[in-house]
């Protein structure tokens, strides 16, 4: 499996959330500076959304008829907007910090959303309680708060399984929890800590640093994939291993994980399962090495195909029928104005060949 880039199109700011039709003619754009847009994938065409957030614009989920299009920044705030009109019907205040990320249920009834800031808890420097529940559920029809779960901030990612009945989410110590969005106690069915994403330094700094910045289930729903950096021996260079690992997550054992010599150093923040259940797209920004986006075999984990897009992959879907991928990339550090964040972001399109 090979993958082309086909178009791309500049975005007036960096990148961080992508949500995107089933047939990937329109992407949907979460941006640094608060907005979303919307960006028709065969010409580029791009219309921003009427309301934006009072920060970071830091992803965005599509409902599965199309016709809503939910938002969360580092504001905290989740925003509905209407596809069609462009306009926001539905404010809600999800957290008092940043949302760091988002995710919808498959079913389209529940959209989740994960927090939490770093403070030293203790002269060992580990993360402080959280100050508020770490994972917020809501509906998606009425936007009511249906579940809060704890979790030890800050909590960095999230996903739904296929069914739509368990929700894992995990943070910057490598910690992942999964629970049953149908129960009412508030209990995690499952949890475990890998230490192969998260780092404690010296250099420069104490402090820890790394998580695990993506989850997917498999497509069979027995699997979860997580991604992110390992250890590394300074923290604050960003160059720890570029890392995924494969568990049962109903026993938290470690199924498989990336093979030695088939990485590089960088922080990897998205995975992807193609539709074939077969292979999965991990991507993200890299320190050291030769790419910063990968197709693994979901069979034996080998890499199949890789490249250097030369530019930081925030977020990546692939269409339905498995024909293409739409990505989201920050193209450089930026610079910003009096009032104006400038980092560039992109929208790219690519072929998928099997």
């Amino acid at each position: 499996m090979k993958l082309t880039r086909t178009k791309q199109y500049e975005m007036p700011f960096a990148v961080l959330g992508l949500a995107t039709t089933a047939d990937g003619a329109l992407a949907y754009a979460a941006c640094m500076d608060g907005s979303v847009h919307a960006v028709e994938t065969a010409t580029g065409k791009k219309e921003m959304f009427e309301k934006k957030h009072g920060s970071y614009a830091s992803g965005c989920v599509l409902l599965p008829d199309g016709k809503t299009l939910i938002s969360a920044g580092y504001d905290g705030m989740l925003l509905w907007h209407d596809v069609a009109t462009r306009k926001c019907v539905r404010e809600v205040k999800a957290h008092s910090f940043w949302s760091w990320q988002m995710a919808i249920s498959p079913d389209g009834t529940r959209v989740a959303s994960v927090t939490g800031q770093y403070i030293a808890g203790g002269w060992k420097y580990e993360p402080a309680a959280e100050s508020e529940p770490s994972v917020r559920v809501y509906d998606t029809a009425s936007g009511a708060l249906v579940a809060s779960y704890s979790h030890t901030p800050p909590v960095l990612s999230c996903a739904f399984s296929p069914d739509s009945k368990h929700l894992a989410a995990a943070n910057m110590m490598g910690e992942v929890r999964v629970w049953d969005v149908q129960s009412k106690d508030g209990k995690p069915v499952s949890q475990w800590t890998s230490p192969d994403f998260t780092s404690w330094g010296t250099t420069k700094s104490h402090h820890y640093s790394g998580g695990i910045y993506s989850l997917v289930f498999s497509p069979d729903g027995n699997d979860l994939l997580g991604c992110g950096m390992g250890p590394m021996g300074d923290p604050m260079a960003g160059n720890g291993k570029m890392t995924w690992q494969r568990w049962d997550w109903r026993t938290g054992k470690k199924m498989d994980q990336i093979k030695d010599g088939q990485h590089g150093s960088g922080l990897m923040e998205t995975l992807a399962f193609h539709p074939d259940g077969q292979h999965f797209l991990m991507a993200g920004r890299q320190a050291q090495g030769t790419w910063n986006a990968a197709l693994f075999s979901a069979a034996d984990g080998s890499l199949v195909s890789s490249m250097d897009t030369k530019s930081r992959m925030t977020r990546a879907r692939f269409t339905a029928d498995g024909k293409s991928m739409i990505a989201t990339v920050i193209t450089g550090p930026g610079k910003v104005k009096p009032g104006k964040w400038e980092a560039m972001g992109r929208v790219q399109v690519y072929s998928v060949e099997v």
